[in-house]
C-alpha cells in the first residue's frame, strides 16, 4: 500500500473514531432523555458559499420529530448541538427553576434546624421577609444570591427569642465556665 493510501487511510479512521465518540455522546444524552437509542434524529450541519447561512441534511430519523434533534457539524464533528421544540424547552426551564427552588428551600430548612429555632415557621416567615428585601434591592431579573448561614446568624442576633439558648439549659457552673472561655 503506498504512503498516500495509508495516510488517507489514517485520516479516515480519524475521522470516523471522532464521529464515533460524538455519536455515542449523543446516544448516552438519549438515554438520559429516556429516548429510544438508535431512533434519535441526526442532522449534519454543513457550511454554504454564504457565511450567514448553514445547510442541514437529515442524517438518520425524521424531520417530523417531537423529539430534540441533534446536530453535527461537518467541519468540526466534534461539535454537537441538540434543537428542541420551545415548548419543550419552556418546560425545561420550568423544571430547572423548581428545583432550583426546592434546593433552596432545603438549604434553608437545614441552616434554620441546625440553629435550634423555637418556631421553625416563624423564623421561616422572618428569613422569606428578610430575602425578599434582599431581593428588591438587587436587580430584579438576576438571581439573588444569598449566604444563609448569615441571614440565619442576622435573625438570630435580631429575633433571639425565636431561637432556643442552650446556656438556659446548663448548669450555671458550667456557663461560667463558657463565658471564660469566650
Amino acid at each position: 500500500m503506498s504512503e498516500e493510501k495509508k495516510e488517507q487511510t489514517t485520516t479516515e479512521e480519524k475521522t470516523e473514531k471522532k464521529q464515533y465518540d460524538i455519536i455515542e455522546k449523543i446516544h448516552s444524552l438519549s438515554d438520559k432523555l429516556g429516548l429510544k437509542r438508535g431512533h434519535e434524529t441526526l442532522l449534519e450541519i454543513e457550511d454554504t458559499d454564504d457565511p450567514h447561512i448553514k445547510q442541514l441534511r437529515l442524517i438518520q430519523g425524521s424531520w417530523d420529530s417531537n423529539d430534540p434533534w441533534f446536530a453535527i457539524e461537518k467541519k468540526n464533528d466534534k461539535k454537537a448541538y441538540a434543537f428542541i421544540p420551545a415548548e419543550a424547552f419552556a418546560q425545561l426551564i420550568d423544571t430547572l427553576r423548581h428545583s432550583q427552588q426546592e434546593n433552596f428551600n432545603l438549604k434553608l430548612e437545614k441552616t434554620i434546624w441546625q440553629n435550634i429555632p423555637a418556631d421553625f415557621e416563624d423564623v421561616w416567615v422572618v428569613a422569606m421577609e428578610e430575602i425578599r428585601k434582599y431581593a428588591q434591592q438587587k436587580n430584579p431579573d438576576k438571581p439573588v444570591s444569598i449566604d444563609l448561614d448569615k441571614l440565619i446568624k442576622k435573625i438570630k442576633k435580631e429575633h433571639p427569642n425565636l431561637f432556643i439558648n442552650i446556656r438556659d439549659f446548663m448548669p450555671q457552673e458550667m456557663n461560667q465556665l463558657q463565658d471564660n472561655h469566650d
